[in-house]
């Protein structure tokens, strides 16, 4: 008689708790979905409709065009191809340049301010992380004056002889001036015939513009800071035993780092390069605020095109069908990257030469 009451009693705390739960979690989820699941929705109807922007998008005068905005897009031919395209390839020299630099930079800094040699090392986390705190619009007027074409940054590189460029009027890619360097001011006819999106596939190679590149050192310096707080955070989490017994068997400084730090470091690794992932491929107020897309077009991003394309064409449709296609790009690349990322079995040819080695250890220990 008491296994069934003290059944009853423990299923009915658990529907209690249940409830509770329920109780707790309920005005958030009514905000998430009032305010994120329905205008995602909405959105995405946008994408398949030819609504103008005035009115309701469920209007009876609002009709459903299937894949015609992403079609536009993607195999249109047009001018709407080519800009998308054109932006897609700006932002994927964006992302490939910015995101390795940026983890790189602040896996570096944070392993200096973690050094217990340091002296002041509150300070440098502060001075390293204060430009990630300082608003983008005014990092963005500092930039535009530090690298104007009289600015101090041309007026340093004039002290080694070097003439810097107009950089945010330089539409021009940093590989194609490097091979005109060489006299190489066109491409072979396999690039400059072919063309993907609209963009010849000399043009996709061509480089960030130099106008780009001096966003990119913007986003560097900006980012690595967050991301260096990041890291310091798993560095000070790791234990001290395993490269105690890597120094016992005579590992340098390097060999204990990429063979035992980083390897611990891998789930921190993995958020941030998702996060500087997702950063890079919505990439706006930047453009918004500097350069609005120019010097022609080298600027533009699918974000900052998404936003012209509604807002100021009024291709309301094209401008979701377009933030859609970042939304899938940006899934993928980041499945990818955990894919890359993940833990892998140790082979059967490596683990047999460490029990080689283990084996030879433990002879010349019992030998001596």
């Amino acid at each position: 008689m008491s296994q069934p009451s003290s059944r009853s009693r423990r299923s009915g705390i658990r529907r209690g708790e249940t409830a509770s739960g329920w109780l707790f979690t309920a005005p958030i989820i009514v905000l998430l979905g009032v305010f994120l699941v329905v205008p995602v929705l909405m959105a995405l109807w946008v994408s398949f409709s030819d609504w103008g922007g005035r009115g309701s998008p469920f209007a009876a005068d609002v009709n459903f065009v299937g894949l015609k905005n992403y079609t536009t897009l993607l195999s249109g031919g047009g001018l709407a191809e080519q800009d998308f395209g054109t932006s897609l390839r700006n932002n994927a020299w964006y992302v490939v340049l910015v995101v390795p630099t940026q983890t790189a930079v602040a896996l570096f800094l944070a392993v200096l301010v973690n050094r217990a040699i340091l002296r002041g090392r509150g300070f440098f986390r502060t001075a390293f992380y204060f430009p990630s705190v300082t608003s983008t619009v005014a990092i963005v007027v500092l930039w535009l004056f530090l690298f104007n074409a009289t600015g101090p940054v041309n007026a340093v590189l004039s002290w080694f002889g070097i003439n810097g460029p107009n950089w945010f009027n330089d539409p021009d890619g940093i590989i194609h001036n490097f091979l005109g360097l060489f006299g190489v001011t066109t491409g072979p006819p396999v690039l400059t015939n072919n063309e993907f999106l609209g963009v010849s596939w000399w043009d996709w190679l061509a480089g960030p513009s130099v106008a780009m590149f001096a966003l990119i050192l913007m986003a560097v310096f900006t980012t690595s800071g967050t991301f260096m707080l990041l890291f310091v955070a798993a560095l000070q989490s790791l234990g001290a035993d395993i490269t105690e017994a890597a120094m016992m068997d005579g590992a340098n400084g390097w060999q204990r780092f990429w063979r035992i730090t980083l390897p611990q470091l891998r789930p921190t690794l993995f958020t941030v390069l998702t996060l500087g992932l997702i950063g890079c491929w919505q990439i706006f107020d930047q453009i918004y605020t500097g350069t609005q897309g120019g010097p022609g077009k080298t600027t533009l991003t699918p974000a900052y095109l998404s936003y012209t394309s509604a807002f100021a064409n009024q291709e309301w449709g094209q401008g979701a069908a377009i933030a859609f296609i970042l939304f899938v790009i940006i899934v993928v690349f980041t499945i990818f990257q955990r894919w890359v990322l993940r833990d892998r079995k140790v082979s059967r040819r490596r683990l047999r030469r460490y029990q080689v080695v283990a084996a030879s250890e433990t002879a010349k220990g019992v030998a001596s």
